[in-house]
This record gives structure tokens, sequence and C-alpha cells, in this order.
């Protein structure tokens, strides 16, 4: 079987779970990044949900092309049906992304239902993270998961203004001040 490419842009870019032999900056087209999955598993629960992200339609998500031995190919997708795959609010593809390098290469990725009982469609920063801040799930608190995807984020040299402005309204409405 021949090594395959596969899309993070949220977790499993700091979390994949699987061993990759290349890791590259990469950007897809026609959809973004987006807080806009209601979380009943990871980051909350059905009687409070959290929100993690989604690859929604429209713009371009830049985060990171993780490259998979052939050798491991299905049970790195079976893997990944397992953990992306929990509640049926993702759709499993394969689309084209550009590496740093370049390259146009085919990936696997998890785009949103949109028709999903769990789709949280758009909000305002001040209700992302009023979310965030109260959820927490079997993975973690929600808003470790938003916190981590950030801080790789800015590690790999990517910005993205709508997740920064999340933290910085989180940071604004959580942070205490001296007396």
């Amino acid at each position: 079987m021949s090594d395959f490419w596969v899309f993070g842009y949220g977790s499993l870019m700091w979390n994949p779970g699987f061993e990759t032999i290349e890791r590259s900056k990469a950007v897809m087209h026609g959809v973004h990044r987006a807080l806009c999955i209601h979380s009943w598993v990871h980051r909350g629960t059905q009687d409070n949900p959290g929100l993690v992200l989604g690859l929604d339609r429209g713009g371009c998500c830049h985060g990171v092309g993780l490259k998979v031995d052939g050798q491991v190919r299905e049970s790195v997708i079976e893997y990944l049906r397992a953990r992306e795959l929990v509640t049926r609010v993702y759709i499993e593809q394969w689309r084209f992304i550009r590496l740093e390098s370049g390259e146009r290469v085919q990936a696997l990725t998890y785009l949103v239902d949109r028709d999903h009982e769990q789709y949280a469609g758009r909000m305002s920063d001040h209700e992302i993270c009023e979310i965030i801040s109260r959820s927490s799930g079997k993975s973690g608190k929600n808003i470790d998961y938003v916190v981590n995807t950030v801080d790789h984020l800015r590690e790999t040299g990517i910005h993205d203004p709508h997740l920064e402005a999340v933290i910085d309204e989180y940071d604004s409405n959580h942070t205490s001040t001296p007396e």
C-alpha cells in the first residue's frame, strides 16, 4: 500500500495518535476551521455540550499535512474513524491540500455535516467563550482543547484570527484583576 496524507486542522495537529513519516504546513481551499460542532463526548456532554472544530464550507484552512506510512494505512484509517466518527457529525473525505513545498496531494480529512444535529453553526466570540469556559468531556476541559490548538497553531507559524479572538475574549472575561 502506498503512503498517504491526513489533513490536521485541530487536535490532529498536536495529538494525532499515530506515527507520521513526514509533517508539513498545508492549506485546504473551500473550507475554513470553525468552532461549529457541539461536542457531546470529548469536550462536553449531551446535557452540557462543548464546542470542537470542524471544517465548514467557504474560505481556506491552514493546517498540517501528516504523511503516514502505507504499511499502517488500514489501522490508521480505522483509528481515525473510531476517533472522528463517534457521532457521525463529520463526513470523511479525500480532498486536495497544498503542502508548504507547493506540492499538491490528496489527504484524508473530516468535514462537518451541516445537517447533523450537533452542527452549531456560526456564533459570536462571546457565545463561544460562554460554552467553552463551562464544558468538559471524556478528553478534558473544552478551554484546554481550544488553548492547545491555538498554541500549536502559533508554534507552527499559523495565525487564525478567529481562534485568537476567542482566546482574547476568554482571557478578558476570566482574568482576575488585582485588588
